[in-house]
C-alpha cells in the first residue's frame, strides 16, 4: 500500500488523503467538490483553492 498523508479541504473541510510525496505547488483535485486545490504547506501540510489562470494572449 502507498503511503499517504491526510490534509483538510480548505472549500469543505473534510479530509483529503494525499501521495506522501506530494510537493508544494502541486495542484489536487478535491474529492468532494471536483475544485482544484494548491498544496501551499508540507509541514503540516495545506491546501488552498487554486488560483484560476488567465490567458495573456502573448503580451
Amino acid at each position: 500500500m502507498a503511503d499517504t498523508i491526510t490534509a483538510e479541504d480548505p472549500l469543505t473541510g473534510e479530509a483529503i488523503e494525499l501521495p506522501a510525496d506530494v510537493e508544494v505547488g502541486e495542484i489536487v483535485d478535491s474529492p468532494a467538490t471536483g475544485a482544484e486545490l494548491e498544496v501551499v504547506s508540507l509541514d503540516p501540510v495545506t491546501l488552498e483553492e487554486a488560483p484560476e489562470l488567465e490567458e495573456d494572449w502573448g503580451e
